[in-house]
C-alpha cells in the first residue's frame, strides 16, 4: 500500500504502462474498449484536483 502520494502516482503510471504493452498487442475491439475505460479511471485517480494530500510546510 503506497505511503505517500508520490508513490500512489508511480503506482498509477505503473498500470498505464501496463496498459500500454496489453494495448501493442490486443486485437480484437472489445479489448481495445475496455483498455480504454481502464485508461480513463486511472488517469482521472492520477489527474484528479485537488491533489490527495496537501502537506503542510512548517
Amino acid at each position: 500500500m503506497p505511503t505517500n502520494e508520490k508513490e500512489y502516482n508511480g503506482n498509477l503510471f505503473d498500470q498505464l504502462s501496463i496498459l500500454e504493452r496489453i494495448e501493442a498487442v490486443a486485437k480484437e475491439e472489445a479489448v481495445l474498449k475496455q483498455i480504454a475505460m481502464e485508461r480513463r479511471q486511472i488517469e482521472r485517480k492520477l489527474y484528479q484536483k485537488p491533489p490527495l494530500l496537501i502537506e503542510e510546510t512548517e
